[in-house]
């Protein structure tokens, strides 16, 4: 079953809870018991430090994508 982060609007909480995908834009209640918290869209990465590491820029400035970005590569 997936964790889904919310937000309380009325406390302006953010909280973790489980749920079945086909609940999770149901109605949900904060651990103050307020009604219609909202499902925030989470990013997150996968990995260990070498996924980190692909995703940094290179020190040197360049670029290894071949043109396929706005770097100008």
């Amino acid at each position: 079953m997936p964790m889904y982060e919310y937000y309380c609007p009325t406390c302006k909480a953010t909280f973790e809870k489980l749920r079945p995908m086909k609940a999770s834009d149901g109605d949900v209640r904060c651990a103050a018991g307020h009604d219609g918290a909202r499902r925030l869209v989470s990013a997150f990465v996968v990995g260990g430090r070498a996924a980190v590491a692909e995703l940094e820029a290179p020190a040197a400035g360049g670029c290894a994508c071949g043109g396929a970005c706005a770097c100008g590569a």
